[in-house]
């Protein structure tokens, strides 16, 4: 009888490949469908900048997703080949201790999710929001623990893992897809992220204008008198088009202007608003809503909010 020869490394390699792989799933999962809770239920506290993050995080589950979940199942079959051909590396202590940990892990996950509910319904939190995001803790990691419970008693592996597979490989496929109904396409973030940089250039030159008229006390005749070599100031043009922002003085004395561009999209929905740079402090309390196509945005500098420097300097008698 020809002696079956154990690889040792291979083993710990491939065990540990299928855990780690594993837990990277699970969590960006997790990961992705409390970003679709946060975008279909907002808190009503929910700022810019959260709803900035959202978006970031979902891009970064599904880049995860796309990747390491099928490393994961091809790992996990690989192994399961060699189980039939070398029984002895199903019995292997390195496999043995990371399935149990993982059952340990998997199992404290589930005991803090459900201690968390009870707290937060004593403490009086029973929105639709939490409840969700709770229950989807629980499905994921109580679905890992019988998965892997089952698993650990068997002698051989069993027919259920081809289901398992196929299970969460089309459950992880429509989130997948979903999530691209909310992120949007990459050609979509590609018009998006032109339309955020053109916000940002406005914003700069908005910002310009108005420390122009502080310190002159008038408008400047063309975006060109903005140039500064001493600050370094240059005026942006369009990125997309490489063509001049438009700016033109609306009225003299009340110092009011407006600067024109094109844009892709229209921004005065949800997820327009969401992804706005923040490159700017100030961007999220300005007005930026915009049509797609040409649009102009309206400004008059308040003199009493914004008053010339000569008048800030004068001398309290």
């Amino acid at each position: 009888m020809e002696e079956i020869k154990r690889n040792l490394p291979r083993d710990v390699f491939l065990h540990l490949l299928a855990i780690v792989t594993l837990y990277w799933s699970s969590i960006t999962f997790v990961t992705l469908l409390w970003q679709f809770i946060n975008n279909y239920l907002p808190d009503v506290l929910t700022d810019a900048y959260a709803y900035q993050a959202i978006f970031e995080s979902m891009r970064f589950a599904v880049s995860s997703l796309f990747i390491v979940f099928p490393l994961f199942i091809f790992v996990s079959w690989f192994l399961n080949k060699i189980y039939r051909k070398e029984e002895v590396v199903r019995e292997s202590k390195i496999r043995k201790w990371l399935l149990y940990f993982t059952l340990f892990v998997a199992s404290l996950v589930v005991v803090g999710d459900l201690v968390t509910v009870i707290n937060n319904l004593l403490s009086g939190e029973t929105t639709l929001r939490f409840i969700l995001k709770a229950l989807s803790v629980l499905v994921v990691a109580g679905f890992v623990f019988g998965y892997y419970l089952d698993d650990v008693r068997r002698d051989a592996p069993s027919k259920f893992g081809k289901y398992f597979a196929w299970a969460t490989g089309a459950l992880v496929a429509i989130a997948i897809v979903a999530s691209f109904f909310v992120i949007g396409s990459p050609t979509t973030a590609r018009l998006t992220q032109f339309d955020n940089q053109k916000i940002s250039d406005l914003s700069r030159i908005q910002d310009e204008i108005v420390n122009y008229s502080k310190a002159k006390e008038k408008l400047p005749i063309t975006l060109n008198d903005l140039n500064d070599s001493i600050s370094g100031f240059n005026v942006p043009v369009d990125p997309q088009s490489k063509a001049n922002y438009e700016y033109k003085i609306l009225d003299v004395s009340n110092l009011s202007f407006s600067l024109c561009t094109t844009f892709n999209k229209q921004s005065n929905s949800k997820n327009e608003q969401m992804t706005k740079p923040i490159y700017y402090d100030n961007l999220y309390t300005q007005n930026w809503n915009h049509s797609a196509g040409y649009f102009c945005f309206e400004r008059t500098i308040d003199r009493e909010l914004y008053p010339p420097i000569n008048k800030l300097n004068v001398p309290i008698k």
